[in-house]
């Protein structure tokens, strides 16, 4: 099956691509692109893999769904494109960064510039319908993205996964914890930061002290 996906990871994927529940996942959601408004638009469905090579991954950060308001997903977990206004995890992951890392909080909400230097901003499903959060879950992208966790897993080491959240951490279950470093914490959503279950857990100045010792370089958040 021919899928629009960046050329480092089809050799990767291709297995998953001839799969069974795959052929029915692409069937479910060009219905629903047909029949539905949906987000993010076709050409960044797989958004995060072109703007990270399967050599460059450094840092896995694992989000659930696209944001489903109008103009918002791109793509790329937790990031919107620039003139979006920010919404609230976003907000919060900015000033975590600023606390740990004295970094200002940055006008554009977009992370690709992230993804730039090897940090893959993985949704657990890739696609939503507008203003329905989780309406395509369970069709199979979760399946899909299990299977890349496995691939990084198995095929790369030293990699830093940044799990946030209780659907993050079971998401957890498939990386191998002795080759790689994992970090977990509560949500950057308002509802578990506001209950102390976020701020302050230095996940980036940590994930930059790994990469340091690993003698790889580090992320400019």
């Amino acid at each position: 099956m021919q899928v629009n996906i960046a050329e480092s990871w089809k050799h990767i994927l291709l297995e998953e691509f001839e799969k069974p529940y795959f052929h029915e996942l692409v069937n479910f959601v060009k219905s629903e692109y047909q029949n539905h408004t949906c987000y993010p638009k076709g050409s960044d469905i797989f958004a995060a893999f072109d703007y990270c090579a399967f050599e460059d991954v450094k840092v896995v950060i694992i989000g659930q769904d696209p944001y489903h308001g109008v103009g918002q997903a791109n793509g790329l977990c937790f990031s919107v494109h620039d003139g979006i206004t920010h919404p609230p995890s976003l907000i919060n992951i900015f000033k975590e960064i600023e606390t740990d890392l004295g970094i200002s909080y940055p006008k554009s909400g977009d992370l690709s510039r992230w993804a730039k230097q090897g940090v893959l901003l993985l949704n657990a499903t890739l696609t939503v319908r507008a203003h329905e959060a989780g309406s395509h879950q369970k069709k199979g992208w979760e399946q899909f993205t299990d299977a890349i966790i496995s691939k990084i897993s198995e095929e790369k080491s030293d990699v830093v996964f940044l799990l946030w959240g209780g659907y993050a951490k079971k998401k957890g279950a498939k990386i191998d914890k002795k080759k790689h470093h994992v970090l977990t914490s509560g949500h950057p959503s308002p509802l578990s930061a506001n209950r102390g279950y976020w701020f302050g857990n230095k996940h980036f100045s940590q994930t930059n002290d790994f990469l340091k010792q690993k003698d790889l370089t580090t992320i400019n958040w």
